[in-house]
């Protein structure tokens, strides 16, 4: 029988056909029958990757201060592709090394701020207010340079600090 030990007693054959004489045939007990009992043991049905991921997510949730929303949404989305390369043990290593980057860079600031502007519209359904270089902010906007700047730079002391 498909998922029954070799080493099984008569009796407990006895006893697994017994059981199973009333029960309705299921596909996904067919396919757990087929992986054998051991399939997932000591494994995780959730990717290493993805488990780093959830790691900066909850860290993100609890430390970033984001008035708008969706500035989690946007580094999440722009972290998963440094997570590829990164140490999956330690994701918030890729947090850490991600955020002094984007603060030494202008551009990449202002990208993320500008991603961060877009995902806000959408979320919103609103027309978003995208900062332009040398320009001074809406006063609405959510996201402003300044605001995002300071913003990753509390985040950055948050994690030099080893905060949890």
């Amino acid at each position: 029988m498909p998922g029954s030990n070799s080493d099984d007693s008569p009796k407990d054959k006895d006893i697994e056909r017994e059981i199973r004489k009333n029960r309705k045939f299921s596909i996904v007990e067919a396919i757990g029958q087929i992986a054998g009992g051991d399939f997932m043991k000591g494994g995780s049905p959730v990717s290493r990757k993805r488990q780093a991921e959830l790691v900066v997510e909850e860290y993100l949730r609890r430390h970033l201060v984001d008035s708008g929303g969706v500035l989690r949404i946007v580094m999440l989305r722009r972290l998963g592709e440094s997570l590829i390369n990164a140490d999956y043990e330690q994701p918030l290593a890729a947090l850490a090394e991600y955020i002094p980057g984007v603060l030494a860079s202008e551009h990449l600031l202002e990208e993320l701020v500008r991603d961060a502007d877009a995902e806000w519209g959408r979320v919103q359904d609103e027309r978003p207010y995208f900062q332009g270089p040398g320009r001074a902010p809406h006063p609405d906007d959510p996201y402003t340079i300044g605001s995002v700047r300071l913003t990753l730079s509390q985040l950055r002391e948050a994690l030099a600090s080893g905060e949890k």
